[in-house]
């Protein structure tokens, strides 16, 4: 058996002068053996002054007696070359006849099928095809350029000094740099067998890039099979360039660079309720290209454990999705105690979506997110993740579509299901289907000749709904009756309407809808004289309910136009623009509450006491789409919007202006119910948006109630049948809610210091090149979440931003440390009936809700950054949820703490190495179990 090891190799190898000198001795005898320089300085030296007296551009005129159609390619038998070597120099080329050596310089390149070898400086014997590549000594930067680099296939190799023989395809190398999957690896000396593999001795594993890496393991022998796997012996980690006392016997890195099946590495660690664990470890199964699936496992020394299975699946032009299913047995105490107890939880995950290339017209998409209501309470991970920990509800849903554009059909199922985590409550809903027409002329002309005739105008649509629902308990839910304790339903819904023009300006809009419910059962009422009781009695068949309702409306827009008087105001505004879209409307329907209709009916009451009394109520009370339950209307409705607008002169624009929006939106809505007895005026609903900056856009809506408090003789405070109005009074407040949010940066407070300081905006805000940098390196909070921890919602991101060093105009160096602090203030005002009214204006005092949140984040240093969100409710007087993040990029390895210190405690402290390979190897965790005193809600 041959020996392949690298002892052996050694042993037995020559140099390539004494290998070229024997072989062309034996060739030629008479050739005397040439002496070649063994330092590369003495090597380039002699280059040097061959290429001084022959010339770059000398024609060598090369004279051999032997016979040249012995090197003739063709003839590929005896030499063993299974295909041609081309070989190229940038530089020149020089070929000795009498040795047979060729020597290239100048980006020296050898090819020989997929192998590429490249260098500054290339020898090769044109009878053996042995190749030796070292690089050139620049005198002027002290160190090599040109140094050998091999290639075959996406496998590159960059060393010091390289032979290699094509025939054997063997090779030899020195200091050799290489990149197997995401790691570097670093050998002095290396071999290549011909069977591909390389043996490596006194080698270097690592993961960082730097030319100095921060940490390596240092391995004694190694063998590489490129593109797949490493396996290596006794190996030492090194950090800093200090051994350090952690060894192992052998070990292994895969690099295959296709997925496959293998064994997935658990982690370990130690919980305070649960003891020591190993948590996921597993098998992935790498079924096909389509579909995988991962099984994991968890164990707890204190009895419990879990299991979970995940699989990916995909279809190029079809669809793709992913599957998620844990199960959880968590024991908490000791057998036979009082604080023993065993809990078993559930959580199942399905996203699914189709590709619509798949099939426009048809499309199919699940998104289940179903867990049982302790499960996040017992996973390990979600105790150190307040997005997943204090989540209160669960949204699932799975959808079906399919329209069919030729007739405007089109058919939608879905199936729903909504979960409160905190009382285990939920509302499923299974199916809901619907069917709907679009939108059709039925008296329009196929080919229209002349103008187009009133009627045709008229236009109609359908719209059908089939729905199955019920609101239960988690533990309950298998348990009901789909007959009795399911509601359905069907709703059935036709509007017709068309637009006409009056006098060219304004809209005329008459419609009709009729409605339709289909129910299965309802439910009739009586009294029990003996028990003095209400009796219910659930009545199946077939029951249909139907409503209709007309509406005429009209609107049209005006425009107005103010030039402002140039003397006061300038010439810089151009005109002010009033733009009032006023509407009116008309709506008419029947009392359908009345009993010849049968949606309402009565029985007769007689209590204990003997009084007689009538009870009204509706069998479809409890119905999914409940019934037909408005009075009488004869509504008119009116409303009113406003917008103004300021056109102004700007330089920055193209046209010569630029607008300016003072009052987005200012409009009121109002009704009055010609067939109401009592109270027919609505309340005054009144909205204003306003956009005060490029970011920010403020909006409030309000109702004012029209009629006016009154109280009885008791001193009972009701609503009267008197407007505010006849009391001289505006409509009555009912409230508002509004949220702000404002975030200040270092940037912020530059610019207000410096207008403080009496700079000018040029000095405060830079020139327009610096203004995009800084705004291309601002790092933007989100203010809709300023009570989200930024570091758990970029968790995903580890991304390092790499800015270029600023100087300022006395060229030291500018003092940074970015930081940001977004506020965010909610306040909701409503009328405090709970406490007494104030008899004199008859209004009742205001109560506010109001919270306050805040989060920012600071960067201390490059790759330092500290973050924390926080809030506080002024009603519960309460601390809400308290976070705070240190990371640290440490270039190959992070580190990160996490704390949670409200509602409950704990901290996560995390030390790893970045790298996918060894971030499961090199890695430091410590976690908390949450404190026992949780201060819920």
């Amino acid at each position: 058996m041959t020996d392949t090891s690298l002892a052996a190799f050694k042993d037995t190898s020559e140099t390539l002068a004494e290998i070229l000198q024997r072989q062309d001795s034996a060739a030629n005898p008479s050739l005397k053996p040439v002496d070649m320089p063994k330092d590369s300085a003495t090597f380039a030296a002699l280059i040097d002054s061959l290429r001084y007296t022959l010339k770059k551009d000398t024609v060598i005129a090369v004279t051999n007696k032997a016979d040249t159609l012995r090197t003739d390619s063709v003839r590929r038998s005896a030499s063993g070359i299974e295909a041609p070597i081309d070989y190229n120099a940038a530089d020149s080329l020089v070929y000795d006849a009498e040795t047979g050596f060729a020597h290239l310089f100048g980006s020296a390149k050898v090819s020989y099928q997929n192998m590429e070898l490249t260098a500054e400086h290339i020898t090769m014997n044109m009878d053996s095809s042995l190749v030796h590549a070292v690089g050139v000594m620049d005198t002027t930067a002290k160190e090599l350029k040109g140094t050998p680099v091999y290639k075959q296939g996406s496998e590159n190799y960059e060393s010091e000094r390289m032979s290699f023989n094509f025939k054997t395809k063997k090779g030899f190398i020195q200091n050799v740099k290489t990149t197997q999957g995401n790691g570097f690896l670093r050998s002095v000396n290396s071999k290549r067998s011909n069977d591909g593999y390389f043996y490596l001795e006194n080698a270097k594993y690592t993961t960082c890039d730097a030319d100095c890496p921060h940490f390596y393991l240092q391995l004694t022998r190694a063998k590489i099979n490129p593109g797949k796997e490493t396996f290596f012996g006794p190996a030492n980690l090194v950090v800093a360039d200090v051994p350090l006392p952690l060894a192992i016997p052998f070990g292994f890195f895969p690099f295959n660079k296709s997925y496959s099946s293998g064994l997935i590495m658990p982690t370990y660690g130690d919980e305070t309720a649960r003891g020591f664990y190993l948590r996921d470890g597993g098998y992935y199964f790498a079924i096909s290209d389509r579909i995988d699936l991962k099984l994991l496992g968890e164990i707890y020394t204190k009895g419990s454990w879990g299991v979970s299975a995940e699989s990916n699946y995909a279809k190029r032009y079809k669809y793709r999705g992913n599957m998620f299913v844990s199960y959880l047995t968590t024991v908490n105490g000791d057998k036979n105690m009082p604080d023993y107890s065993k809990t078993t939880s559930l959580k199942v995950q399905w996203t699914h979506s189709s590709d619509p290339k798949a099939n426009p017209n048809t499309s199919f998409s699940a998104r289940v997110n179903f867990a049982t209501q302790n499960y996040e309470k017992n996973n390990l991970t979600s105790l150190y993740n307040p997005l997943s920990y204090t989540q209160s509800t669960r949204a699932s849903s799975i959808s079906f579509t399919h329209s069919i554009p030729s007739i405007g059909l089109n058919i939608s199922g879905s199936s729903n299901i909504t979960q409160n985590l905190r009382d285990s409550s939920m509302a499923v809903t299974l199916p809901d289907l619907s069917v709907s027409v679009s939108r059709f002329y039925p008296f329009r002309r196929k080919r229209i000749v002349g103008s187009e005739r009133w009627y045709e105008k008229i236009s109609m649509s359908y719209t059908a709904q089939i729905s199955n629902s019920i609101n239960t308990k988690e533990d309950l839910l298998f348990q009901s009756n789909l007959i009795k304790d399911w509601r359905n339903g069907i709703q059935q819904r036709v509007p017709i309407d068309a637009t006409f023009q009056l006098f060219k300006f304004i809209n005329i809009s008459p419609s009709v809808s009729l409605n339709d419910r289909i129910y299965m059962k309802r439910e009739k009422r009586s009294w029990d004289e003996q028990r003095q009781t209400e009796k219910r009695d659930t009545e199946y068949g077939l029951y249909n309910l139907y409503d209709w309702n007309a509406s005429v409306s009209a609107n049209t827009t005006l425009y107005g136009f103010y030039k402002p008087w140039r003397k006061l105001f300038g010439d810089r505004i151009n005109a002010i623009r009033h733009v009032v879209k006023p509407s009116v409307s008309f709506t008419y329907a029947p009392d359908f509450t009345n009993e010849s209709y049968g949606y309402t009916t009565h029985y007769v009451k007689t209590d204990a006491q003997g009084n007689v009394s009538t009870v009204s109520y509706s069998p479809y009370a409890n119905a999914l789409y409940s019934y037909p339950s408005s009075r009488r209307q004869g509504s008119i409705s009116m409303s009113l919007s406003n917008n103004l607008e300021m056109k102004m002169k700007s330089d920055k624009d193209t046209t010569g202006y630029r607008k300016i929006s003072l009052i987005d939106e200012l409009s009121g809505t109002l009704s009055y119910n010609l067939a109401a007895k009592t109270r027919p005026w609505s309340d005054l609903s009144m909205r204003v948006r306003m956009k005060l900056s490029k970011s920010y856009t403020f909006s409030m809506a309000a109702q004012f109630a029209t009629y006016a408090y009154e109280m009885d003789a008791k001193g009972k405070v009701y609503v009267g049948e008197r407007t505010e109005w006849s009391y001289g009074r505006f409509g009555r407040f009912q409230g508002m809610s509004q949220n702000l949010s404002y975030t200040l940066n270092n940037q912020k407070m530059m610019t207000f210091f410096g207008l403080l300081a009496g700079r000018g905006w040029d000095k405060v805000f830079g020139s327009e090149k610096e203004t995009e940098e800084r705004r291309d390196d601002k790092d933007d909070v989100d203010s809709e979440d300023v009570n989200v921890d930024p570091i758990l919602k970029r968790s995903a991101k580890k991304v390092e931003k790499k800015a270029k060093a600023t100087v300022d105009e006395d060229g030291y160096l500018v003092f940074s440390m970015p930081w940001s602090l977004t506020f965010s203030y909610g306040v909701t005002m409503r009328e405090d009936r709970s406490k007494p009214i104030n008899t004199r204006r008859m209004r009742y005092p205001f109560a506010f809700t109001q919270t306050l949140n805040a989060s920012g984040n600071i960067s201390l240093a490059k790759g330092w950054n500290i973050s924390f969100s926080s809030g506080y409710d002024f009603n519960y007087k309460q601390i809400s949820m308290t976070t705070a993040s240190l990371s640290r990029d440490l270039h190959c390895f992070e580190m990160s703490c996490n704390i949670v210190l409200r509602p409950y405690s704990s901290f996560n402290f995390s030390f790893r190495a970045r790298a996918s390979e060894l971030a499961d190897a090199l890695r430091y965790e410590k976690r908390s179990s949450y404190s026992s005193n949780i201060d819920w809600y």
